[in-house]
């Protein structure tokens, strides 16, 4: 029983590392910010360039990111936060190209021997350009009375197909993102 239970997590673990590993994940804060005195926090509307998400998917976003600040200790407020949190996503259509070379040609030489033709090589060049889609999330922890940037994390990911568990990966990926907040400001 206690072979299957391992067995399980390190399934459930690997399914779940899965979800998020194309996720590149850069964070940035003021590094003169004295995390300690904040407390509470309150969102700012959910930013959504070009129409890169759904109603539903917004609402997963600032569920997500709703329990990770509950999680590191801070409180929700309607108003007077000390902090403000605000999430930005957006999309961008982009291309990738490749090429491949193939050089073939007959004859050649070998020490005193040589065989075939001249050797002159001949080759041909063919490319690939693939349209994929481009998905960032940005959140931004701001200082509630002076608007200053505390604290941003960047998750970065090529979409390349719909969700199956929209649920899932959108809470790894958020969680992905705020792993460091705001234990990396502490460490200064």
């Amino acid at each position: 029983m206690k072979t299957l239970k391992t067995i399980l997590f390190v399934l459930l673990f690997s399914v779940l590392m899965a979800a998020c590993s194309s996720l590149t994940v850069t964070t940035d804060f003021d590094r003169s910010a004295d995390i300690s005195k904040y407390k509470t926090f309150a969102f700012y509307k959910l930013s959504d360039k070009n129409d890169a998400l759904s109603d539903l998917n917004k609402n997963r976003i600032v569920n997500a990111i709703r329990n990770q600040m509950i999680a590191k200790g801070f409180k929700e407020v309607n108003s007077g936060a000390d902090v403000l949190v605000n999430a930005t996503a957006m999309s961008v259509n982009k291309q990738s190209v490749t090429s491949t070379t193939n050089v073939y040609g007959y004859g050649g030489y070998y020490r005193p021997y040589r065989w075939g033709g001249v050797g002159y090589p001949m080759g041909n060049t063919s490319y690939d350009v693939r349209d994929y889609k481009d998905g960032s999330l940005i959140i931004d922890v701001l200082d509630a009375k002076d608007q200053n940037l505390l604290w941003q994390g960047i998750g970065n990911k090529e979409i390349d197909a719909p969700s199956k568990d929209p649920d899932a990966v959108i809470n790894s990926g958020v969680m992905k993102i705020m792993e460091r907040f705001p234990m990396e400001m502490m460490k200064k």
